[in-house]
């Protein structure tokens, strides 16, 4: 969890809010899948290394195929693992944190797998399906280690379970901006989403990074004053579904800029 809260505290510095950038782990492959992330981590302060899933609920089409792809090409947990062990010694200063199903996690060992990541360098765990209520025991051992439990808020987190995600969650809290999948969407309900947030924060006293839709420079310049944080999936994995290397770096250093414009403003 130092790491995590020396990256926030550094950005703090310099008016800037963490990148946080998600792919699926093995995507296509696990070589290439290697390639893509360490493009990613040139321009992405904290990593979200996707653990492929069958039935992964809360993603859109895009990271459910990836999810699909990984699969095919063999990905295990064991190979995400083995993935944010070689990006942890090829980038020591960068945040890395698994995210991924608890199914894979219960077959794999829970205490198992919170030993092995340890061990490989990551910083946190994101477990979209394991809500708070059920994860307390999952959070505590987290902890222990020295670990980040990251849980998630969505519009409909009352007040009471906001306070249970706060308690559950290590610095920071992952607000999902829409309910539904997640997505690449053209507009955002920004009054409402900053105003959640604001929320969130108010009932929890942590830091809220913000996902789901987030894609474009205009939601960061439009969510800056609230959001701790901006999270980016759907928009990276349909490039690297493509392919399109160029076009992964340029949203990737359109995004990395947009912080740093709206830091300045």
């Amino acid at each position: 969890m130092e790491r995590i809260k020396s990256l926030f505290g550094k950005l703090e510095e310099k008016g800037e809010k963490p990148l946080i950038i998600y792919a699926t782990g093995c995507d296509p492959d696990f070589e290439t899948s290697l390639n893509y992330f360490r493009l990613i981590f040139k321009y992405a302060d904290i990593v979200e290394i996707g653990i492929p899933f069958s039935d992964p609920l809360a993603d859109g089409p895009t990271i459910q195929k990836a999810h699909e792809r990984a699969l095919k090409s063999g990905a295990t947990l064991k190979k995400i693992i083995e993935i944010a062990s070689i990006l942890r010694n090829e980038f020591p200063e960068k945040g890395i944190v698994l995210m991924g199903y608890y199914n894979p996690i219960f077959v794999y060992g829970e205490d198992k797998f919170i030993k092995d990541s340890k061990e490989a360098g990551v910083d946190g765990f994101i477990v979209p399906d394991l809500p708070p209520e059920e994860g307390m025991e999952f959070s505590k051992k987290a902890k222990k280690e020295g670990l980040e439990p990251v849980f998630l808020a969505a519009p409909t987190s009352t007040d009471e379970r906001l306070k249970l995600i706060g308690e559950a969650s290590g610095n920071f809290i992952y607000y999902v901006s829409l309910t539904g999948t997640t997505g690449m969407r053209e507009e955002l309900q920004y009054e409402r989403i900053c105003r959640d947030i604001e929320r969130v924060k108010s009932v929890t006293g942590k830091k809220v990074v913000v996902g789901f839709g987030i894609s474009r420079k205009e939601h960061i310049f439009k969510l800056y004053k609230s959001s701790d944080g901006f999270v980016v999936g759907s928009a990276v994995v349909n490039r690297i579904e493509n392919e399109d290397l160029k076009g992964l770096e340029s949203l990737l250093f359109e995004l990395k800029n947009a912080i740093k414009e709206a830091a300045e403003k």
